[in-house]
């Protein structure tokens, strides 16, 4: 299982990248969340822009003159210390699991183990984030990775169809559903979808190549399993 996680790479989860706007874009608070101050808010904002820029220790920075108690400050914290590899962002997410931004903490508990690779416990993570947060766009995608990488198909389509339509502007969860389809050999699926969502070139060939390393990586793991079964088949 873990050989086969490991091929996470391949496929896209939301906020992998260092410098694009995303991951961030949804780090408002929500409506349970107590209310900040408007200088904490423009603060907030500030640091936003500079993570949006890839001045991620600048955004640090920022985010050091706020009350460290407030769930948005240890989040935005927590975002940036994974993507720099520091071992600070699973106390900060975890910290999150008992408020208002647990969905969220949960989230980014699943994308520290998908680092680990250990599935299971990103799997954990990731469905209790999708119970607590369904519609979160990121969360869905980045579920629908993990299943497609355990080779369960039928959810991770699911999954990322419904990203898709929670944000159709976001395109992160076609490129996605491209893959799984090419994998599976739905070459007119994945050009209508390709057509319909309008991928660049570079997004198509991007999602075959992931399709054909999935493809190797499940060549390379059948043949074991095939003996094992046959070993333990009683019949």
């Amino acid at each position: 299982m873990k050989m086969i996680i490991a091929t996470l790479g391949l496929v896209m989860l939301s906020g992998c990248a260092t410098g694009g706007g995303s991951d961030w874009s949804s780090l408002s608070a929500p409506e349970s969340c107590a209310k900040v101050s408007s200088d904490q808010e423009l603060s907030l904002s500030l640091a936003d822009d500079m993570i949006r820029e890839g001045k991620l220790h600048a955004g640090l920075a920022n985010l050091q003159r706020l009350p460290q108690d407030l769930p948005a400050v240890r989040l935005r914290k927590a975002k940036i210390y994974r993507v720099l590899g520091e071992a600070e962002a699973e106390p900060l997410f975890r910290s999150l699991l008992s408020t208002c931004l647990a969905a969220e903490g949960e989230h980014g508990l699943g994308q520290l183990a998908v680092a680990r690779n250990d599935s299971e416990k990103a799997l954990a993570h990731l469905q209790r984030a999708v119970r607590m947060s369904p519609t979160d766009e990121k969360i869905r995608n980045d579920l629908g990775v993990i299943y497609l990488n355990q080779g369960r198909l039928k959810q991770a389509r699911f999954e990322f169809i419904t990203a898709m339509e929670l944000k159709q502007s976001d395109q992160l969860a076609a490129v996605n559903l491209v893959t799984l389809m090419i994998y599976q050999g739905n070459w007119k699926q994945a050009s209508e979808l390709v057509s319909r969502v309008g991928l660049s070139p570079a997004q198509v060939t991007e999602a075959q190549a992931r399709a054909e390393k999935l493809k190797s990586t499940k060549k390379a793991t059948a043949a074991p399993a095939d003996q094992v079964a046959a070993v333990n088949d009683p019949a």
